[in-house]
């Protein structure tokens, strides 16, 4: 889990690889999402969660004055290991 700080006016773009299965919560001010298109999207207030994939978002911008935070939780990646056992033959 990581805090993505945005001071007022600030904008952060959002890289497809680094915030793949990502998902944000506002936990202070507000933040607008910029579209892909370079259009304005909404703007989410204060314990807003939100996620990026497939939703052509381009980058986070905070339009107010005051610092904004967004907590950002990224599952980890789990590792499978798969261990085959011996076939014991059957006895007829």
């Amino acid at each position: 889990m990581r805090t993505l700080t945005l001071r007022g006016g600030a904008r952060v773009a959002v890289v497809a690889a680094d915030w793949y299965d990502a998902f944000g919560v506002v936990t202070r001010g507000r933040v607008q999402l910029e579209l892909r298109d370079g259009e304005p999207g909404p703007v989410l207030g204060r314990d807003a969660g939100f996620w990026l994939r497939g939703t052509g978002v381009r980058a986070l911008r905070n339009p107010g004055r005051r610092t904004a935070r967004v907590r950002i939780v990224t599952p980890r990646a789990r590792t499978v290991t798969c261990r085959s056992t011996p076939r014991t033959p059957v006895a007829e």
